[in-house]
């Protein structure tokens, strides 16, 4: 039993219980109606967890933008990478990752493919996140530009198998000849082709998101909005324009890498008024310098240069970012201190990132009956104690 502020869908409970079975939520309301002689005691071996008065118990965080961390990428093709990967990031409360890609040669992704739908049949990773080939060349960012190829049905169709049906996003820019085939056969096996890294106009963007709530019945998804596209211009709306009016009807999910590098707090704020939590992902595009010093890393092929805790490409103070270095409750943490409700950062972190790629039953609530996936952090919001799975990890 865990004892605390507790954040569920239908709001925060002051002082509210969770109790665990197995791998499962059998309870979570107030402490006033907690009955302890029907709900017993958790799986993992302990009569109860009270987390004190400064406590808060959060959903276990859901990353869908995550290259790697703790000095560990899940580009490697290396299963130890991987698993190292992905426990640096659960020991800060992201119970749930989506393994991420970078563009590189095709085999090399065709690698890192496999070892990763390996990584989700061990129960590591929920899924995978293709990120390129299939890229805008001026928009590339820390994509390797050597790498970048029209879009290929053939190697798309290989990815997927590669992926064994476990790839759930790929990122791509519609605008690339050959792109509008290629989004035809992700939305046919079922992949959200999530635009991004693009040049493409305000009409083209919002008619890919578009396509895939007609097919998937669920909102498109946007890649780190205002990352790797052009600014939002009043007389050529391009990306940006394109992406927050399909979010505002219903078409698609906004990523934001809200870390306070990749975006300034105020554009976070302008997003979640103008967008709700409902519409907003945020993810880290975490890479392996993630929990780790300042120093040299690499992101796939390419090499990057941490300093102050900011990945760039180089060392000069304008080269191209290159992923982020933060975990996702860091993320959450910032938008909270920039002005946004905790609770509608957490579900952007949560609830709204497990819809995304078609994950609502398995990760993202605290709800009777899911995982039983949570962090308990202090109000401060630093982690204090992770559970996946019905047991405490750290």
């Amino acid at each position: 039993m865990v004892r605390g502020r507790v954040l569920t869908t239908g709001g925060v409970l002051e002082d509210g219980v969770v109790v665990v079975a197995g791998e499962r939520l059998t309870f979570v309301g107030p402490a006033d109606e907690y009955d302890a002689r029907r709900h017993g005691h958790t799986s993992a071996g302990e009569p109860g967890l009270s987390g004190g008065s400064d406590a808060i118990v959060l959903p276990g965080l859901v990353d869908v933008h995550n290259h790697g961390g703790g000095g560990a990428s899940f580009a490697s093709g290396d299963p130890d990478e991987l698993r190292r990967a992905a426990r640096a990031h659960l020991a800060h409360g992201t119970t749930s990752v989506i393994a991420s890609t970078v563009t590189d040669a095709p085999q090399a992704m065709l690698a890192a493919v496999t070892a990763a739908a390996d990584a989700v049949a061990a129960g590591t990773v929920i899924g995978i996140h293709v990120e390129g080939p299939f890229l805008a060349p001026a928009r590339c960012g820390a994509q390797d530009p050597r790498h970048l190829r029209a879009p290929d049905l053939g190697l798309t169709r290989e990815l997927l198998v590669a992926g064994r049906g476990h790839v759930r996003a790929m990122t791509l820019a519609p605008e690339l000849r050959g792109a509008d085939e290629v989004v035809g056969l992700l939305l046919d096996e079922g992949v959200v082709p999530a635009v991004g890294h693009t040049d493409a106009p305000a009409d083209l963007v919002r008619r890919t998101l578009a396509r895939s709530r007609q097919a998937l019945g669920r909102p498109g998804l946007v890649t780190h909005l205002f990352n790797g596209m052009p600014s939002l211009h009043h007389r050529t709306p391009g990306p940006v324009a394109g992406a927050l009016t399909a979010a505002a009807s219903g078409d698609a999910l906004v990523e934001l890498v809200a870390d306070g590098a990749h975006l300034a707090d105020e554009t976070v704020r302008m997003v979640f008024a103008l967008l709700g939590p409902e519409r907003v992902v945020l993810v880290t595009d975490a890479m392996t310098a993630a929990g780790m010093p300042d120093g040299s890393y690499h992101l796939g092929p390419q090499a990057v240069r941490v300093e102050d805790g900011v990945a760039r490409l180089g060392a000069e103070p304008d080269a191209p970012l290159a992923g982020g270095t933060s975990h996702l409750l860091d993320v959450v943490r910032r938008c909270v201190g920039a002005g946004i409700d905790l609770s509608d950062a957490v579900s952007a972190a949560t609830r709204t990132a497990a819809g995304a790629l078609g994950l609502d039953a398995a990760a993202g609530a605290l709800t009777e009956g899911t995982a039983a996936d949570l962090v308990v952090t202090d109000r401060d919001l630093q982690p204090l104690r992770v559970m996946r799975r019905g047991a405490w990890v750290t």
